[in-house]
Formats: structure tokens, sequence, C-alpha cells
């Protein structure tokens, strides 16, 4: 017995002793942190797609390198005397109008604290303003020879599959709340209809109006007019660029480069501006949460999967999230970033109250500040904040609710495939079947949107404070861009992420010279978690296996998955449908 013991004691000092060496191994492996450089180029590159936060997973499948996380590293270097200046690689295809606003007021603090911004473009291609107005602001601006400058207005493409479902005996029998409530028109309509197309006309019309505004400024034209008749006629040629002061110069991406790190000094470095590591903040310091939902807003927690998706806005995920900061003693106030279109009405009424709790219950206040688009459910979420920020070329409101099916057995009859249903315990048990919906049942869902419509009407009234009779004049389902928005009531303020974070710590009284840490939320699960979310040993994944099994099974066509998912949930729906504006 005692050779026994013995021999489990030795073996247990030998795990231990393989455990220590191993990890001194690996601390040897980590590279000694170097000195920052003395003089400092901040690069970035904007032709690589960029979420718009951080993605929520540990190494090596998360990444801090998000579009906030940019515009605060830059804010922070507008201040520090190491940073010389910023050399930046342009888009050619457009990083979203919103996004090009943002970075337009970065490149404009920069340049007010004396730091040179430097771009270099291989061209704008005409795909979307954005490209050019991210940029417009810059001091030097430089083409490559050869390359064309295009920034011709903007259009916005929605496919009609309205006669589609027709051919095929498909129906898609959607309730909307109510005119400009489109999403459920790209599947019932040919084409736009008069509500839809005043809208988007609107709307685009809008954004091009304030981007042909902010490159008017940027490049000092006085003849707004003069601009626009410019940049609507068409490609414009290097030289015709140069001389119409659309760009500064015309040279290789070499050559800019070594010219923005001559202007630093000779010792001066490029430094991505993802590993820029800002002055230091003092962990004790008072802080700012920024809670990020960005995609669909759906029911659940943490998705567990490194490839993105719609569970990055999961209402359990952000409501405890939202939670979290609250209970987080140092925090003094939460801004809250919302990018999306919407999703499932309970979900969004779920991260509503975990606002309201926070408020009421914490004290805290809660600053949202609004991303592309936040819109419908987006807008839900939103509505109850102390204050709302907003781009001018945000896509918000869309305050409408819709639900419904596809009907789908009549055109699967025609091959040969009849759907029958036995059903017991009402009309509701058969209503989510592959056939029409019956009078009752029909009238029932009606009635079921129209509480979810009325409850939806509550939530802006209040968390607006305006009458409710305007909210309804008002809503009906249309988007609005934030400048409309903003002179409807729906926005407080018109302002990208640092203006909100900014108001934020005027709601938390932090004085104005204070050092300010943000914290972000929600935390990336452990390593640990996330590998057992994507084996599945959490209940979380058995269920994303269970919907995956029901998708795969699915025979609907796969272009409808999305949608057919969130109609086949039976909850009832508050996505928005801008279509692709560029």
């Amino acid at each position: 017995m005692k050779t026994f013991f013995a021999s489990v004691l030795g073996g247990f000092i030998a795990l231990l002793l393989f455990l220590a060496l191993g990890f001194l191994a690996v601390i040897a492996m980590i590279p000694k942190a170097e000195p920052p450089p003395e003089s400092i180029v901040l690069e970035i590159d904007l032709r690589r797609p960029l979420p718009d936060q951080p993605v929520n997973a540990p190494p090596p499948f998360g990444s801090s390198s998000s579009f906030i996380g940019m515009l605060q590293n830059l804010e922070l270097a507008a201040e520090d005397p190491a940073v010389h200046g910023v050399f930046i690689r342009a888009s050619e295809m457009g990083i979203g109008h919103s996004r090009a606003e943002e970075l337009r007021d970065t490149i404009q603090t920069l340049r007010d604290n004396g730091k040179f911004v430097h771009v270099h473009t291989q061209g704008v291609l005409g795909t979307s303003p954005s490209a050019y107005r991210s940029i417009s602001s810059a001091d030097e601006i430089i083409l490559q020879p050869g390359s064309e400058i295009v920034v011709s207005g903007l259009s916005t493409e929605t496919l009609f599959m309205g006669d589609l479902f027709e051919e095929f005996q498909a129906s898609a029998e959607i309730l909307a709340f109510y005119e400009y409530k489109n999403a459920p028109n790209v599947y019932q309509q040919n084409d736009y209809t008069e509500p839809h197309r005043e809208a988007m006309l609107e709307l685009i019309s809008d954004i091009w109006d304030i981007t042909v505004r902010d490159i008017a400024e940027d490049r000092a034209y006085t003849d707004v007019g003069s601009l626009r008749s410019l940049l609507e006629s068409g490609p414009i040629t290097a030289d015709r660029a140069l001389e119409a002061n659309l760009i500064t110069q015309i040279n290789w991406p070499e050559d800019a480069q070594r010219a923005a790190l001559q202007q630093a000094g000779s010792s001066a470095e490029l430094v991505s501006v993802f590993d820029y590591e800002p002055p230091y903040v003092r962990y004790d310091s008072p802080a700012i949460a920024i809670v990020g939902g960005e995609g669909g807003i759906v029911t659940g927690g943490y998705s567990g999967s490194p490839f993105g998706g719609e569970g990055n806005f999961a209402s359990d995920s952000i409501a405890e999230a939202i939670l979290a900061a609250g209970r987080n003693d140092n925090v003094g106030a939460i801004v809250f970033r919302v990018d999306s279109g919407g999703g499932s009405a309970i979900a969004s009424e779920q991260i509503w109250r975990a606002v309201e709790r926070v408020q009421t219950d914490m004290n805290k206040p809660v600053v949202v500040s609004m991303g592309s688009v936040a819109a419908s459910g987006g807008y839900y979420v939103s509505a109850g904040a102390d204050a709302i920020f907003a781009s001018e070329t945000t896509i918000t409101g869309s305050i409408g609710v819709y639900g419904g099916k596809f009907a789908l057995a009549d055109a699967m009859r025609r091959f040969g495939v009849n759907p029958s249903t036995i059903a017991v315990g009402g009309p509701m048990a058969s209503v989510y079947t592959l056939d029409s919906f019956t009078d009752e049942q029909r009238e029932l869902l009606y009635a079921g949107l129209e509480r979810t419509y009325d409850r939806f009407m509550h939530i802006v009234a209040t968390g607006r404070e305006l009458d409710e009779t305007r909210v309804r004049e008002i809503a009906r389902g249309r988007v609005w861009s934030g400048t409309d928005a903003a002179d409807l009531g729906l926005v407080t303020n018109v302002g990208g992420l640092m203006d909100a974070i900014d108001h934020a710590r005027e709601l938390a009284n932090i004085p104005e010279d204070a050092n300010t840490e943000t914290i972000y939320y929600p935390e990336a699960p452990t390593l640990e978690e996330f590998i057992g979310s994507l084996t599945g040993s959490s209940a979380n994944a058995a269920a994303n296996m269970e919907d995956l099994s029901v998708l795969l099974q699915n025979e609907q066509v796969q272009m409808l998955i999305q949608q057919s998912q969130a109609l086949s949930s039976g909850q009832t729906q508050m996505r928005s449908e801008y279509g692709s504006i560029r």
C-alpha cells in the first residue's frame, strides 16, 4: 500500500513539475515588450472590412479591431504628443455613410489638434460616395496615377419576388403595420409601392444632399451647386480632380507613405491604429461602459460562432451586459452602441427593459450611439435612453411590426408533395403550417400584431416624451435619416460615438479634465466556454444544432432562409428593409 501511495504522490509531483516547466517555457517565448516609438504616424487601411464593434470571442477567434475601437484610438491620439499624423489607405468601394461621417469628424479633430492626415487612394469607383466623403476632410489626398474619382449620387435596389411567388403558387402571408413597413413588400410586390418609393427617395436624397454639403465644406467650395454638377457629371480624371481640388497630389502609395513619415521626422515609425497604445489611464479612473449590439436582434445568448452572425445581438447576452455594466461601481454611465436593423420583438423588449432597469434601479444614465442603422427593433431598444445620438446619415425609425409566414403548400403540391395537417387545441395549433391562414387565424394574428404595435407606440412616446398621437403619425414603419429623426424628436442629438461618450461623461458628472477609462461589454467568454459552445457542451449550442437541423430539412428556397427563420419562429418581427443603398 505504501508503494502505491508513493507512486501516486510521485506521479502528482511529476505532473506539477511538468506544468510549472511548461508555464515557464511559455513565458520565455513571449516577446519582451518594446518601448513605443518616440515619433508615430498611425496607419489605417479602410480597404479591409471592419465590424462596428469588437468580435466577442477569446483569442485566437476574437479581435479588438473594430470601427469604434479605431475611432477611440484616433481621438486619444489627437492629444498624444508622440503621434504626429495619420496615413490612411482609402477604400475604393465605400465604408458606409454613417461611418464616413464619424471618420470625417474624427479627422477634423486630429487636424484641430495639430496632427496631419494624409490619404492615398487608388481611385473612387462610384459604388458609394462614402468612399470619398470619409476622406474629404484630410489635408492631403493623393490619387494614384491613371485612376479616377467617381462620386455620382446614390441608388438603392430591391429584388422584388412577388411574381416569382405567384408563378410557383406560393404566397407571403405577412401582415404589416403599416404602409411604410416595407420588408414584406419584397415577397408580396413586383415593384415599389408608392409609400415605399416615397420613403426611400427621401432617404437617399437626404444622404446625397448631406454628402455634397460636407465635401463642399472640406474642399473649400463656396458654390455647392457647381460641386454637385461636377460630381454628377461622371468619372473625373486625375488631372481634372487635381484642378478641382478634390485631390492635392497624383502619386504612388509608397511615395505617399514615405512623404508622411518624412513630415513626422527622421525617427518616425508607422504604427497600425489597432496596435497603438494610448497614454496610460489608471484603472481606478471613472469609467464609461460601452455596450455593443450589432446585427439582427434575436432571443437567446452568445452564439459561440467565430464567424460572427446574428447572435452578436442576442437578447440574453446584451441585456446581461447592460445590467453587468450597471452593477460595476466604477461605471458612471453607459453608452449603448446600436447597429441593427431590428429583429425579434420579444428580444427587443428584453433589452429595452434592461436599459430601464439600469436607469431606475441603479440610477445610471444610458446614452445610445446609433451606428449605420438603428431601425425597427434597433430603435425599440434605443427608445428609452436618456439621450440618443445619431449621425446625420444614420438610418433609423421604421417604427412598426410585421408577422406571418410563407404559405408553400400549393407550390409543393405542384411537384407531388402534399402537406397535410392534423391538429388539436384550437386554431393557433396549426397557424404556422405550410397552408394558408384561415380567416380566424388571420384575425388572431392581426390582433396580436396590433397589441405589439400599440406597445411600441407607448415605448416611443414615453421614452422620447412625445404625444402618442404624434408618434402614430410619424411611425407607420417609415425609415428616416438621422437628420429627419432629430427634427421629429426621435433622436435627441446629431453626433457620433465620441459625442455620445462626451455626453455620458456629463451625465455622470465626470470632470472634463479627468482621465476616463472605457470598458467594453459584453465581456468575451473564456476559451473553455467558447470551445464548449462550439462542441455542443452547452444548452445554447444544443439549441443552435436543433435550429440548424430544422433549416437543413426545410425545402424552401435558400435565398429566403433568413426571412423564413424569422417568420417561422412565430415571433412578431421588428425588422427594417431599406434595400442596398450605395
